[in-house]
């Protein structure tokens, strides 16, 4: 394309983008363009009072609809959709490039504030009167009253004269930001973000609906039973602070925190008296009544019935994964209920009945929520998920050929599954003689020991999967040699000085210890990753313009400003600013909404290349399933959920076999995907 027209909307609507997300906001009735900024090249800056002319000028138009002129914006979806509902202008996607994307893609941050203090654009910072022009002029006011031109003749002056600085700061950061990992395949795999988001996914209204209603109804009876076993003191499940202060005065149950995994570690227990156990109980019940997923789901279906918007390109820092917006897809709880239960219970969800089909109805509804997730009609929905693509990827990265051949030979059939693999090769023992229960520490030592991990990261698995951690440490202590054992009593007892037992008993500590110290003995090639990625980052900051390898895979370069890993796909982590000070390693990231330093370490950065390379896995599968007709309405961590006809022409296997024969880059990675076919969305 020949020349570049930079351009930003500011808008007026009742509903609030927060809420609905750009799709239902740019389609509401209220929703109207008010400023129009652009400018064409290194041009001046042309702000446009669309509220006087009506429309964009011919001049504007003449740019955007030239088909050699590329359109660069800020969140360039929100004001392709606006253009196109508000003023009927539709450019080819193709033509579209969006700087957010381009800065996220690059491990930046996707706020033009903040990315803009990130690249030290001092000329293009923006007054920091901005966002409270936005508040007056693009939402309405107390009573529904509307701040205009006419009302705050000197506010939208200055207004008019903020819109144009959008246009600086995105001209300038466009311009610095580097573009490696925004062109070609990757700027393919932004177009395709974009048709997904457009594309949405159906929603089951009369569920969400029916959902929140049951949620409402149950939350006030438990409320109820609260303020009855605290005589008042305590008024909703929501008083975390008050419930705590409760507990420890009239039942000397002293608790760091109302969390998930505290309330149930404390449960378990079985040492409370019964009515703090009672309370206890209820807060655990009231955690799973939240109805905020179902309220997102109907705040922002669109008049066709699909929410749009769902996924953020490169939303994942620096990885580059997808992460989810509005309904928030990728943080779905696993469900505790099987499916044909699950099932029953959205139909008695629907009917009005589920009170009288089972006990615990807000547990119920936090397994339902999947299920909102519908196909259109004539159409179904085919998942399909990427098998333990990650431990995969990093033996593949690691070169730790004994488990490689171990994937190999569970996908052929002919090998033994892989957790119960793991145990064996940890403690030496016959795959054959672990027992399910040693299944289930192989997969807590699997999910947790990959990256470095140690005790509270084999703790937080052992949770999730229900590990009786009092039986397995006695198993463990039973097993296990006397000079190990002592060992990792050791460790207990310079935990325990160190105030860091994560509230274990020491034994229980020492036997997780000696988990991860027996995982850590099978995986030598993986703990050598560890060391040389740290080691080459050190190097590469130390040594600017020199590449060092790491593997058969990874190169690792800095320049003085930044440390770059390149992937086996080209792909780049970008690491900004990089430093090394008393022995640590750390760089500038975007990290919890704010620019700053962050650490890392060997096990860290294996986590970000091993993230970062399963997701190229998943896009070349996306990309395949596109062309073959799946239509990917949405993508969950390592999976994708295509919509397709109702028809024996699509299948859950082929749909596997596309995202499976790998890539030119990833030769010898053994790959697998399972899927299934349905209506409705839900885990298999």
């Amino acid at each position: 394309m020949n020349s570049t027209l930079y351009l930003d909307t500011e808008t007026f609507s009742a509903v609030d983008i927060r809420r609905v997300g750009a799709y239902r906001y740019a389609e509401h009735q209220s929703t109207r363009l008010l400023i129009l900024a652009w400018a064409l090249d290194d041009g001046p800056v042309t702000v446009e009072d669309i509220t006087e002319t009506g429309a964009p000028s011919a001049q504007f138009q003449a740019l955007f609809n030239d088909p050699d002129t590329r359109l660069v914006a800020h969140n360039a979806a929100f004001d392709r959709l606006i253009l196109s509902h508000t003023q009927g202008l539709n450019a080819p996607l193709e033509r579209w490039y969006c700087t957010a994307a381009q800065a996220r893609a690059h491990g930046y941050p996707g706020d033009l504030d903040t990315l803009s203090a990130a690249l030290r654009l001092a000329e293009a910072a923006k007054d920091k009167s901005g966002k409270a022009l936005i508040r007056l002029f693009c939402s309405p006011g107390r009573g529904g009253a509307r701040a205009t031109a006419q009302t705050h003749p000197e506010k939208w002056a200055q207004f008019l004269s903020y819109a144009g600085q959008d246009i600086i700061a995105m001209r300038a950061a466009h311009k610095v930001l580097p573009t490696v990992n925004f062109t070609g395949a990757e700027f393919e795999t932004w177009l395709l973000d974009q048709k997904i988001n457009d594309r949405g996914f159906a929603v089951d209204t009369d569920l969400a609906r029916a959902a929140v209603g049951v949620a409402f109804r149950h939350r006030e009876a438990l409320d109820a039973e609260l303020r009855e076993l605290t005589a008042g003191a305590v008024g909703s499940l929501q008083q975390r602070d008050a419930l705590l202060t409760h507990l420890a005065e009239f039942y000397g149950v002293e608790l760091p925190d109302l969390t998930a995994d505290t309330v149930r570690r404390t449960l378990d227990e079985g040492r409370l008296p019964e009515t703090a156990a009672r309370l206890l109980a209820l807060r655990q019940e009231a955690a799973k009544a939240s109805t905020a997923k179902y309220t997102a789901l109907l705040e922002s279906v669109c008049a066709d019935g699909r929410v749009h918007g769902g996924l953020l390109f490169c939303g994942a820092s620096r990885t580059g994964r997808w992460s989810g917006r509005l309904f928030q897809p990728q943080n779905l709880q696993r469900p505790d209920m099987p499916s044909d239960e699950i099932d029953v219970a959205i139909q008695a969800v629907k009917e009005g009945v589920l009170d009288l089909v089972f006990d615990k109805p807000l547990r119920v509804l936090s397994n339902a929520v999947r299920g909102c997730i519908v196909a259109a009609p004539a159409r179904k929905l085919v998942p399909a998920d990427l098998s333990n693509i990650e431990g995969r990827v990093l033996a593949w990265l690691a070169g730790e050929e004994w488990k490689l051949e171990a994937f190999r030979a569970f996908d052929a059939g002919t090998g033994p599954d892989l957790y119960r693999k793991t145990y064996a090769e940890s403690f030496g023992v016959s795959v054959d003689s672990v027992t399910g229960t040693q299944r289930q520490v192989g997969k807590c030592l699997e999910l947790s020991m990959g990256y470095q991990g140690w005790v509270g990261a084999f703790l937080t698995f052992a949770i999730i999967y229900n590990v009786d951690l009092d039986a397995l440490a006695a198993s463990v202590m039973a097993s296990a040699e006397p000079g190990d054992w002592a060992r990792s009593m050791r460790s207990a007892e310079w935990a325990a000085g160190e105030n860091r037992l994560l509230g274990l008993e020491p034994h229980v500590y020492a036997a997780c210890a000696l988990l991860a110290s027996a995982w850590r003995g099978a995986h030598l090639s993986t703990r050598a990753l560890w060391r040389e990625l740290e080691d080459a980052f050190r190097s590469a900051v130390l040594q600017p313009g020199v590449t060092f390898r790491v593997g058969e895979h990874l190169a690792i370069r800095g320049n003085g400003k930044q440390v770059r890993i390149r992937l086996p796909s080209g792909r780049f982590l970008i690491y900004d600013s990089p430093r090394l000070a008393d022995g640590a390693i750390s760089f500038m990231g975007f990290k919890e909404g704010r620019w700053l330093r962050e650490y890392t370490f060997g096990g860290r950065l294996a986590e970000n290349v091993t993230s970062a390379t399963a997701r190229d896995i998943m896009v070349g599968g996306m990309k395949r399933a596109e062309a073959a007709g799946y239509n990917v309405v949405l993508t969950v961590h390592d999976e994708i959920i295509a919509e397709v006809p109702d028809s024996p022409d699509f299948t859950a296997d082929e749909l596997s076999a596309l995202m499976t024969p790998g890539e030119s880059w990833s030769a010898g990675l053994p790959l697998a995907a399972h899927g299934f076919e349905t209506h409705r969305y839900r885990k298999e």
